[in-house]
């Protein structure tokens, strides 16, 4: 195909789904793909990622290459051909210590820190495809021009494309333009006050403070003041561990989802009726609070694309970090729109292709959304009872969990095909949602 005649593709955001959807399009010859990315380099910032099982489904749909970046990054948890799973544990109460989920099940499953892999999915993006500090300040689509996307930057320059997919974060400027600036959903949430207090330590320092086998697994200790996790990073050489507090968030900036709101200082004390092993873990993050943030999530936008213009990854369903599938969302979402984007050969298909995404997607993602909020509700033990009654709470984890990890992600893909295809019948995924709750 003609160089001119190449469908251009620009992608604003070099996160997880910026850059993985990025290397699955780089590789098809009829699209120009270009990332936008507002920061001038990456910084080594934000939690672990235990990705599960959908996760490494959906990086094996864009490539070998994408899986192998994630794997050479990343920390095995154990032996390659061992299940392994994130372990819920009751930290407090009458039932402390029983074990009431398993969640992420796979095989060689590992654990690796964003900045890690980030910079393996880097690697994959050829230098002339991604400019560095170009934070977006302005989409346009003029009638006169309406097969093309224009792009303004905080520097000053500007860009036209074919389309635009939005992978610009929690606080998403393409989020915006889509659905306007004073609608209720544009801007992140924290309805329930969320803030993580995390610290990160070497793995010698963490042994000396805590159980050793939580350096080398990745486990959840509940309880109604915080739950408590750790995860191992950076080939087993750094520990991120943490609290996440349901209220401690006290200003009004809660509910922007406003990282720097002021929230209440950690106060080992009040955990002292937690299981011993969750106290140590309290103590060591209370000492240095430093890498801590409010938490935030979107509430449900009614699209995720508009002609073409779409949003992608947190930008479009940012999610609480308590059901471990934020991550696992963008890569869906990039392995649903890498498949489009391979029947995209003329600009005048692409809105058909971002309708078809929009979707299958977003009934999904969504439903994540609802999922990670109920999640961080039945850790704080404010979900009807149910820490009182740990089987009840076994049969809701294991249920949501097969939703999130066992999840048909070729399925996924087959069905935005046959939507952008036209066939009879097929209306997206038909309940994906479930009842999840608010």
């Amino acid at each position: 195909m003609a160089e001119n005649h190449r469908v251009k593709v620009a992608i604003v955001g070099g996160g997880i789904a910026g850059l993985a959807l990025a290397a699955g399009l780089i590789k098809k010859p009829h699209l120009d793909v270009h990332v936008y990315e507002s920061v001038p380099a990456y910084q080594d910032v934000g939690a672990g990622l235990a990705l599960h099982l959908n996760a490494i489904k959906a990086m094996a749909l864009l490539g070998d290459e994408v899986r192998q970046a994630y794997s050479g990054k990343a920390l095995t948890m154990g032996d390659e051909n061992q299940e392994m799973v994130t372990e819920v544990i009751l930290g407090q109460g009458p039932h402390h210590g029983q074990l009431v989920a398993e969640l992420g099940r796979a095989k060689g499953r590992k654990t690796v820190s964003r900045a890690d892999l980030l910079d393996g999915f880097l690697a994959l993006i050829p230098k002339e495809h991604i400019s560095f500090g170009k934070r977006l300040v302005n989409i346009a689509e003029k009638s006169s021009d309406k097969h093309v996307v224009h792009l303004s930057f905080d520097d000053g320059s500007e860009t036209t494309a074919d389309c635009l997919l939005g992978a610009d974060g929690i606080h998403s400027v393409t989020r915006g333009y889509l659905l306007g600036a004073d609608h209720p959903a544009a801007s992140p949430k924290n309805h329930d006050g969320w803030q993580i207090y995390r610290t990160l330590v070497s793995t010698e320092e963490a042994r000396k403070q805590i159980n050793p086998k939580w350096t080398t697994s990745v486990p959840i200790l509940l309880g109604p003041r915080g739950h408590i996790n750790c995860i191992p990073l950076n080939k087993n050489t750094r520990l991120s561990a943490g609290v996440a507090v349901r209220g401690a968030v006290v200003s009004p900036a809660s509910q922007n989802g406003d990282g720097n709101a002021s929230s209440r200082p950690l106060d080992p004390a009040l955990y002292a009726d937690y299981s011993e092993e969750a106290q140590q873990i309290v103590r060591m993050v209370a000492r240095d609070t430093s890498a801590s943030w409010a938490a935030g999530d979107h509430d449900h936008a009614p699209t995720y694309a508009r002609g073409r213009v779409a949003m992608l990854g947190d930008a479009a369903h940012a999610a609480l970090p308590f059901a471990g599938n934020g991550a696992a969302q963008a890569l869906e979402d990039a392995a649903v729109l890498d498949a489009l984007f391979a029947l995209v050969r003329r600009p005048d298909q692409i809105a058909r292709a971002l309708a078809a995404f929009d979707e299958v997607r977003r009934p999904r993602s969504q439903a994540v959304v609802d999922l990670a909020r109920k999640f961080g509700r039945v850790y704080a033990y404010a979900e009807d009872g149910m820490h009182e009654d740990p089987e009840r709470m076994r049969a809701f984890f294991a249920e949501m969990a097969a939703f999130t990890n066992d999840f048909d992600v070729r399925g996924q893909n087959e069905a935005a095909l046959r939507v952008f295809k036209g066939v009879d019948g097929v209306s997206g995924m038909d309940g994906v949602r479930g009842d999840l709750g608010n």
